[in-house]
């Protein structure tokens, strides 16, 4: 979520204007700049709270594809 120049929720916004089937994962360590059920309503496929292990990961990523 948090990045140099764009936060994620905003370059989520972008790619799914040039690709709107585009299965994005969104992960942050603070809740308090963006909800799950907000991210949802962006149209991104996972929402995940840090740390993440590589079994959230994995997990995560099987159902942003499955959700296509």
């Amino acid at each position: 979520m948090t990045m140099p120049d764009m936060p994620g929720d905003k370059l989520a916004k972008e790619l799914l204007q040039i690709r709107p089937d585009i299965p994005i994962i969104l992960s942050t360590g603070f809740s308090e700049n963006i909800s799950r059920e907000k991210a949802a309503t962006l149209g991104i496929k996972v929402f995940m709270m840090k740390p993440v292990t590589l079994e959230d990961l994995s997990r995560a990523t099987r159902q942003a594809l499955a959700a296509e």
